[in-house]
Formats: C-alpha cells, structure tokens, sequence
C-alpha cells in the first residue's frame, strides 16, 4: 500500500519540484522534506558548495550545470530516497569540474555521498556507450531485429551491472528526466538521439524497477520529441486536462470504495491514474484500434483478501457503471500462460466516459508485480523463466523499492540494496560497440572465444581501452576489448593449465581441449598415411584404392586404415597380404580359395573357421577385432577378399552391418582350432622403472609371441598396446591375470 501511495503522491512532487527550482528556499524545503534537522543542514551546506563550484556552466545539453543538478536533487527528494542520495544529485558534477571534488565531498559530505557521486561519474562514462550503440541501433533495427534488441537488452543489464548501489541508477533516471524537461522548454535542443536512448534504455529501466513515476514522464517526453505530431493528435483527443482526468479518477476512486465496504468487501483498496499518452499509442499500435477503442485511457485497480471478494467486487462495478460488451477477461478461471491472474472489465460511466478496472487478490497483485508474470514482463513482451537470475534480482530491487519508506532504518535498506548487487555478470565492448556478457573473472582469450572459435583460436594479444594487457587479465564492465589475431595458428597448451588463469569459462577450456583433440588426430592420420604410402611404394601399389583396401582389412574408410596403422591395430604384414589379393587375377584368386593357405590370419584349415551353408572359402581375420576361438563371431562379404571374420560386438562390423545387411553371413569356429590367433591387449599402470621388463617376462614365460608394442608415459601413468599371438582365450585370460599381478599395474584387458 505504501509504495502505491508513493506513486500519487510522486505524481504531485514531480510538479512541485518544477516549481521549486526558482525559489531557493522552498527548493531547500523541499530538498530537505521529511528529513532529520542534521541532514537538513548536510543539505544546506551542499547546496552552497555546489552553487559556488558550479558558478554559470553548461553542460552539453546546454543546461546550466547548478540546474541540472537541483533539478536532479528534487525528483530525487519526490521519489523519498535517503538524504546520501539527494546530497549526490547535488554534487554529481563536483569531481569533474573541481581539482579534488571526490577528496572534498569525503571530507564534508561523507564516504556514503562520495561512494554515489563516484558511481554517477562511472556511469555517465559509458554514455558515449550507449549514445552511439542506441544510434547504431536505430539505422541498423530493420535488417536484424532480433539482435539488436537482443543486444538492447544487454545494455540495460550492464548498466545495472556497472554499479554497486542501485541507487546510482536512480539518481541516472532522475538525471535523464531532467534533461528531458529542459529540452522541453528548448525548442531548439538536439533531442532525438537523447529521446530514442531514453525510449530503449531509460524508461525500461525505471519500468522495471517500478519506478512508474519517472517511467510515465520519460516515455511521454521522449515520445513527444520522436514522434511530435502523433503525440499531439492524441493529446488533442485527451480533451481534458490532466488535473481534471486525475478528479475524474478520484471521485470513481471514492464511489467505488463506497460501493465496496456498503457491500461487505472490507479491506478493499483501490488505486488508479489516468494512462499516459506514450501507453495509449503502445495500445493503439499493438491492437490496431482507434483512439476511441482504447477503453483504459482511464483505470482502477481494486485488490481484495479473497478470490470470492474479486467477483462480488466485479458485481459491483457492473452494477454502478455499464460494462462495454467483449470488453470483459477472467484471468483467474482461466490464467495467463504465465501464471498472470486477474479479472479485467471495461465500464462506462454516466458521462459516457470509459473505464477500465482490474481486480485482483493481494497475493496475485504480488506475484503479478514481483514474480514471473510481472508487469514489464507483459508490457515488453518478453518470457521470463526460473533459471534466470536477472530477473530474480530486478523483482528483489522492485519489492526493496516498495519498502523503502517503510524501513525506519535508511541505512539498513541501504545494505539490502548493496546485497541485491549485479556482480555474476561483467559487460565487455567489442572495437565495434557491441556488448558482450561474460560471467565475472573472464578474460581476454575467453573473450575471444564468445565472439567466434577461430577468433580464440588465432588470440595472441588483447587491448584492453587501447592498452595491451596479458591475456590473463581480468576484465571488468565497460572495458572495450579488442583481441590481436595471428594469421594462422591454434590455442597454446599453457591456456589449459588453471594455476596460469587463461581461461575462466568452461566454453572456452571446452573449444581448446577440441582444438588439441583435433590436432592429435591429424598428428595420427598424417603419421598411418605415411606408413601406408610408404609401403605401397615399396610393393610397386602407390595408386592403389585405399577405400577397397580398408574394407578388405575390415574396415570401413581409409581413415581408419590409417589410425589402426599408426596405433599399431593393424601390422604390416596384414596389410601386405590385402595389397597381394588386389595384385593377383580373379582366376588365380578362385584356385587360392580352394588351396589351403598358411598365412597365420587368413587360413582356413588351421583357424578352423566354418562359414555356414558354404565349402571352403577365403576367409580373413578382421584386423579391428582380431577375433579367436572361442569368440563369437560373424563373417562380412567383401569385395575381392572373401570373408572377412569379426567378432560379433566389433563397432566396425556392426557399422557395415547398418549399410550392407545382405553381406552379413553366418560364421562359426570350426573343428580344428589349434593355430594362434593375433589379439591386442591394453595394460594401465603406474609408471616405474622396469615395468616394461617384468611385464615382457610374463609374456615370454607363457610364450605368447609379441608382434607389435606401443608405450605411453605421462604424469607418472604409463599405457601400453601390445598385438600378441595367442593359442586361446583361455591362455589370454591367464596371461591377463599374470598382468595384473605385476607390481604397478592396475589393469590388464583384450581391447
């Protein structure tokens, strides 16, 4: 109820501090209204300080700065903020124009003064900011929407985010209100720029943080300099004055609440105010009406205990007044998508003026005006959603604001205001005047990564406003940033490393760890494909297809025939024997199916494999897998190499699978399994001198024959890859648990 009632009464101090400013002592009344007597002398003192430093100066606008200033002090003074804060709006200007002015102000005013007045001069250092991005804007809006307002949005958020205390943006409000109400009486200022800020920037701001007062005047101001010639059709159809729609509003005020408490409907309250002309354009333009379709150009709101208290108050009004026929919304029996409830009706009264009621209980006005439906939720006709912690804040602000002059204690509602501080979020500038949101403790080369990954990749250097910093600087709200960029290159691995502080966000650390994920594949392809090239060389085969190769060796593209080189999955001798097949006629081919081979990984007779509804043919152990007995296993039809033999969990097999289900045949061990079957195993262990040796013993006492090796050590961790040739699984299992009872290790597995 009290910050209702600080609406109306703002509505009549707004004037009142207009006409204030020409007399200095009901300016210095009204400065010091409602404030102990020791602060009202701050306020004195103040007044002349800033008077005798301030003398005739203009600001830019062309406003005397002592003006602006009072001016300032007055609505500050009308919206009942602490004395601190009207203190502030009179000495906002002292730093820039008196050789010491901070140093001065703590001396006199106070540390609580000077922590403001510092807030208002790092604010008004961003205008260039916003003036230019607001300009940009404008004659950018038509070809990408979406983004700039995308980016407005950011705007707003660094704004807040620049600042402590948000009572720094309300002093900013006030500020821009009055600026507004000079350039009103100058017919000739440069207004445009300052009034489309005001409309993108401003006036949200103070919608948001329910500050309707200075809202309603900034909208309307602003709209008249953009648009003057809509502004003044519709004041020309707002055939009353302003005091006469406020009376109108009273007397249905005081015939309502009548109405209301003969009817039993206690604890009624009912507010309202006549719609400003900005909002009823904004209703004209979104609903496509004329001015006299707009039934709530006049407005009542009445709140209740209960939600049976709403419909009898709904009664009530139909009874006194007439209602406009499909002028009438039940938001309570049927809510809003979200969650907004209300009953909404149009009325006409016995002059045949319009009227507009909203009725509701406390608990949905609340949660209208501080939860997720809120009011500029609606009005901006944007989504708000539980995870987003910026809006969390703004109703924490707006609920602060409504407290305000119930709070006995100003400092106390100061320490609310400083715990409700945006400080997750810092706001960065590209060289461009684009804003871009990082969370706090960013830095430079994270920077560089929001903006593109190529830009992160190729950051050799930042600048930070035109500085070169260390890319492991911290950035702050406001900074313009821009990244030097290498021709060609990648990320550096110490960017990866937390105690150097390189990378904040996990965005980043994610793009880089790709970026080496990626260099240490090619690193593999390059090094298989020179082996294979190399010994294709040697065999007289360079031109040979190195897909067809790749699938007579099981696997699916050449790709793969090169890593399972480079890894070791795959020995040269495998892969002479697939080049020999290509080599030879599909005569000659026939007669070596029907001959038994002796090639260890392609014999017939001595691997004992059966291929089911089939005589003897080619076979060929598949290199991905290496299967043996008594693995189960399934054949895969290739071309020009017979049977290739997977084992059935293969990845490989089950891929081909997928794209050639009719080369897929039956496969089973035969009746002689006897030979030795290739296999790889995979041992994890802890890095010791002699590892490699004791583990070697192991294979060389169960005389499994080792063709290939492969070790890795890092960190004190060692892997290594060993293609071993075995007579069974079961040999291979005991080998394994030998394995793992070798000191350091800490596993032993077939790949």
């Amino acid at each position: 109820m009290a910050g209702r009632a600080l609406i109306m009464a703002a509505m009549v101090s707004v004037v009142h501090s207009v006409a204030a400013q020409g007399d200095p002592a009901q300016s210095l009344q009204a400065l010091a209204e409602g404030l102990p007597l020791a602060d009202a002398d701050r306020l004195r003192r103040a007044v002349e300080h800033a008077s005798s430093v301030y003398g005739e100066r203009l600001l830019g606008s062309g406003e005397e700065v002592w003006g602006h200033a009072l001016g300032m002090a007055l609505i500050v003074a009308g919206l009942k903020l602490d004395a601190d804060s009207r203190l502030a709006a009179l000495l906002f200007a002292v730093p820039a124009l008196q050789e010491r002015g901070l140093a001065q102000i703590d001396t006199h005013f106070g540390a609580g003064v000077t922590h403001l007045v510092d807030g208002i001069s790092r604010l008004n250092r961003m205008r260039p900011i916003t003036r230019s991005f607001t300009a940009h804007s404008a004659a950018s809006a038509d070809s990408n929407p979406q983004e700039m307002k995308a980016q407005v949005e950011i705007l707003r958020k660094m704004l807040l985010a620049t600042v402590e205390d948000i009572r720094v943006v309300l002093l900013r409000l006030a500020s821009r209100t009055q600026t507004l109400r000079h350039y009103a009486a100058e017919p000739d200022a440069l207004r445009l720029p300052v009034a489309r800020e005001t409309l993108e920037l401003y006036a949200p701001l103070a919608n948001r943080l329910g500050v309707w007062e200075l809202k309603w005047e900034l909208e309307d101001l602003a709209f008249r300099f953009l648009h003057p010639e809509i502004y003044k059709d519709i004041a020309r159809h707002l055939d009353e004055k302003r005091a006469e729609r406020e009376q109108f509003i009273t007397s249905a005020i005081a015939r309502l609440k009548n109405e209301l408490l003969a009817s039993g409907v206690a604890g009624a309250e009912v507010h309202g105010r006549p719609k400003h002309i900005y909002s009823i354009w904004n209703k004209m333009r979104r609903k496509g009406v004329s001015f006299a379709e707009v039934y709530d150009v006049r407005a009542l709101r009445v709140l209740v205990d209960e939600v049976r208290d709403c419909y009898t108050a709904l009664g009530i009004v139909h009874h006194i007044w007439s209602p406009i026929a499909h002028e009438f919304d039940d938001y309570i029996s049927h809510p809003k998508g979200n969650d907004y409830r209300s009953l909404h009706t149009a009325v006409h009264c016995a002059d045949g003026r319009a009227l507009e009621v909203q009725i509701r209980t406390r608990d949905m006005h609340r949660h209208a005006e501080l939860g997720v439906a809120a009011h500029w939720r609606y009005k901006e006709g944007g989504r708000a959603t539980p995870e987003d912690r910026y809006d969390e804040k703004i109703a924490w602000l707006r609920q602060l604001l409504t407290w305000r002059d119930e709070v006995s204690d100003a400092s106390d509602w100061v320490r609310h205001y400083k715990q409700a501080a945006f400080d997750e979020t810092v706001y960065v500038l590209t060289p461009q005047g684009r804003v871009v949101d990082l969370p706090r403790g960013a830095t430079p080369v994270d920077f560089a990564y929001r903006v593109h990954t190529d830009v992160g990749h190729r950051c050799r250097g930042a600048k930070v406003d035109g500085a070169l910093v260390p890319l492991n600087t911290q950035l702050a709200t406001g900074q313009r940033v821009e990244i030097v960029l290498a021709k060609l290159g990648g990320p550096s691995r110490d960017w990866l490393n937390p105690a150097l502080g390189y990378l904040f966000t996990h965005r980043s650390r994610v793009k880089v760890r790709q970026w080496f994920a990626g260099l240490a594949l090619e690193d593999t392809l390059a090094e298989g494909r020179a082996l294979v090239q190399r010994e294709l060389q040697r065999l007289g085969q360079p031109g040979i297809n190195l897909d067809e190769l790749a699938v007579r060796l099981g696997l699916a593209r050449s790709d793969d025939l090169f890593i399972a080189m480079a890894r070791a999955t795959l020995n040269m001798r495998q892969l002479q024997a697939a080049v020999r097949v290509s080599e030879e006629p599909a005569e000659e081919r026939v007669v070596d199916e029907l001959t038994v081979r002796r090639q260890r990984d392609s014999d017939v007779a001595e691997k004992g494999i059966l291929i089911v509804g089939v005589g003897r043919l080619l076979t060929q152990l598949a290199g991905c897998c290496k299967p043996a007995p008594p693995d189960r296993i399934v054949g895969f039809v290739t071309r020009g190499r017979g049977v290739s033999v997977h084992r059935a969990d293969c990845s490989n097999f089950v891929h081909m699978r997928a794209m050639h289900p009719e080369r897929v045949i039956e496969t089973s061990w035969g009746g002689s399994t006897d030979g030795v079957f290739a296999v790889d195993i995979v041992i994890d262990a802890h890095d010791r001198q002699g590892l490699l040796r004791d583990v070697s013993d192991v294979l060389a006492r169960e005389k499994i024959n080792v063709i290939a090796v492969n070790t890795q050590s890092r960190l004190g961790n060692a892997h290594m890859s060993f293609t071993a040739e075995v007579g069974s699984i079961p040999q291979l299992e005991r080998t394994l648990a030998l394995l793992h009872a070798v000191a350091g290790v800490v596993g032993a597995r077939r790949a």
